[in-house]
């Protein structure tokens, strides 16, 4: 499975490197040139979306808690839903990132903070890719974890500071395909083995196919809201959105991609949940690498191989994503905008390269104060999502937030996020938070948040039509 898996990953730097060659501006590097279709932007978009996450803290969670688990795949699927309707209005501003846009609407301090908040979220989204990573090389070729999470987060710097969007969104039209294969494969030979769909649910316990399970309605509620307040915020997405040829093929590419991505989802999270049968009694930690002890231990070695080479496809693509944007904010919308407006396009290329080293480094840093990979997704989902969402909801749909009201929104949202997490901590145990008065972050934060952008746009000025019609309009 090792040399599968190296074969599989060389030939991801070559392509890579060939694309590189095709890297001529900043907009090829940082949004392909505009140029992307349907058919690649939907794969891109799913196997950025599909990572980690689902692949270890999902099938995770599914393995403990049974189909329940599908509230946190619930999200997304909603989020996507409701993107359908923002797309062709994000592709007709045609900006680089989604600080461009908070900048549009809120000002300059709206732009600062939403980089600061993309950047905690995403670091933390590449971290757990790289522990993933890492967990993946320790059961297939017996590698240290902390060892095999150092070899994937270089080999992800290095591969995204290749060509950027233009490399990461032709790639992932194989890494996604391959990714889908790999999970369908493991569910229909655990279905096929167990004597059928209903032999295979007969055998599970009641509340693994209940609605909410032992998680109950609070925590199912908990694992939904913040990914799909991510996702309507996601700020990969809205920058492959900036990337595509035009606004038709931004509204395709997402009908598409809810359906993959129900699809995918849904499959990882049933290996978990039928493994939990045919490899009862793994502790937390271990639950969470059963997609990759299914490819090893369960399936025939072809399916085996097939699994983990698209495990390592969606830890790759989605790092690789999760990289490329805060690094993209970090030089568009700090450096370029407010120290270095003249930059050339060899710079932006150059600088964001240093920049997705330097935020490799850091999220390998970070990874290491998270007890498991689901902590570590709510966490980012709950930053970003509380953060950036309702205030970018808000200038691209409600005419009355005001630039206060947005930028009181991203700073409660964070600062909510960061000291409800805090707080749970120190009161907690053995890295388990005790959160105040029994509330997920998610709680506190999502209400403060949007609490925030009503009521203080509400007690402002209003601003005027001049003001936002060339934000609705395209023209800005």
């Amino acid at each position: 499975m090792l040399i599968a898996v190296l074969l599989y990953l060389s030939i991801l730097v070559l392509v890579g490197a060939y694309r590189s060659r095709q890297v001529k501006t900043g907009d090829d590097f940082l949004v392909a040139g505009r140029t992307l279709p349907a058919r690649v932007l939907v794969f891109t978009l799913l196997a950025t979306w599909v990572g980690s996450g689902s692949l270890f803290g999902g099938a995770g969670l599914g393995y403990r808690a049974g189909f329940p688990a599908l509230w946190q795949s619930a999200g997304a699927w909603v989020g996507i839903a409701l993107v359908y309707f923002i797309a062709p209005r994000v592709r007709r501003i045609a900006q680089y990132t989604v600080p461009d846009i908070l900048e549009l609407r809120y000002g300059p301090v709206a732009r600062v903070l939403g980089t600061i908040t993309t950047v905690l979220a995403y670091a933390t989204i590449a971290a757990y890719q790289f522990r993933g990573g890492g967990r993946l090389l320790a059961l297939i070729a017996d590698v240290d974890p902390d060892t095999g999470a150092l070899i994937t987060m270089i080999f992800c710097v290095v591969f995204t500071s290749l060509a950027g969007m233009l490399s990461i969104a032709y790639l992932d039209v194989g890494n996604g395909i391959l990714m889908t294969a790999g999970v369908m494969l493991a569910v229909v030979f655990m279905v096929d083995g167990a004597g059928g769909v209903g032999t295979s649910l007969a055998a599970l316990r009641p509340d693994q196919v209940s609605l909410f399970g032992t998680l109950g309605p609070q925590a199912s509620l908990a694992l939904f809201l913040p990914t799909m307040f991510l996702l309507l915020g996601e700020a990969n997405m809205y920058q492959k959105f900036f990337s595509a040829r035009d606004e038709r093929a931004a509204r395709l590419a997402v009908v598409a991609w809810v359906l993959g991505t129900i699809v995918v989802e849904t499959l990882i999270d049933s290996t978990g949940v039928l493994a939990s049968v045919a490899m009862p009694g793994l502790s937390e930690v271990q639950s969470e690498e059963i997609v990759i002890r299914v490819a090893i231990d369960l399936l025939p070695a072809f399916m085996g191989v097939v699994l983990v080479c698209g495990a390592a496809a969606i830890i790759v693509s989605t790092a690789n994503s999760f990289l490329l944007t805060p690094s993209t904010n970090l030089i568009r919308d700090v450096y370029q905008r407010f120290v270095n407006p003249g930059m050339t396009d060899r710079q932006v290329i150059v600088y964001t390269r240093v920049i997705v080293a330097v935020l490799g480094v850091a999220g390998y840093v970070a990874g290491k104060f998270f007890p498991t990979i689901l902590a570590m997704a709510l966490w980012a989902y709950t930053m970003y999502g509380a953060g950036i969402t309702p205030a970018l909801l808000g200038a691209l749909l409600w005419r009355r937030a005001t630039r206060m009201g947005g930028v009181a929104s991203i700073l409660v949202g964070m600062l909510t996020t960061l000291s409800w997490e805090v707080v749970g901590l120190v009161r907690g145990a053995d890295g388990v938070p005790d959160y105040l008065f029994g509330l997920e972050t998610a709680y506190p934060a999502l209400v403060l948040s949007i609490g925030t952008l009503v009521l203080v746009s509400l007690a402002t000025p209003a601003p005027t039509e001049e003001e936002v019609a060339a934000l609705y309009s395209g023209r800005a």
